[in-house]
């Protein structure tokens, strides 16, 4: 089986190519990758067969070989910080809850605040 690297691939379109050792481009389309990889990064390396198709070689049965590591896992926070960080948004939320069963929304500097911590511990927790 032929193999190379993952040239691009559009998730959106459902397609990309293949750069082959040979040095040959081969289509890629999502229905060749394995289950549970919905769009495989740039350079990953893969093995692949090969048939031709309407407009040249198509990739079929793809296999990664050595994906690509997550740089968004390797500076993601240790569990234990962000036990941490969830905890002070509760104890925010809470405050802010507390002003709300009397009637009062927090001023807009003080909502603007709330906002933005929630998204960023959002951010953290999906990276």
């Amino acid at each position: 089986m032929p193999t190379g690297k993952v040239k691009w691939f559009d998730a959106e379109r459902g397609f990309g190519f293949i750069a082959s050792d040979e040095g040959d481009e081969v289509f890629l389309h999502a229905s060749a990758l394995p289950a549970g990889v919905t769009a495989p990064k740039p350079g990953a390396r893969v093995d692949f067969g090969v048939a031709d198709g309407r407009r040249g070689p198509q990739a079929l049965s793809v296999k990664l070989l050595d994906p690509l590591p997550s740089v968004v896992k390797a500076h993601r926070k240790p569990a234990d910080d962000m036990a941490v960080i969830v905890e002070d948004l509760i104890k925010l939320l809470d405050h802010v809850g507390n002003g709300l069963r009397r009637g009062r929304y927090p001023d807009k500097g003080a909502a603007t605040k709330v906002a933005t911590v929630l998204r960023a511990v959002a951010d953290d927790l999906e990276a």
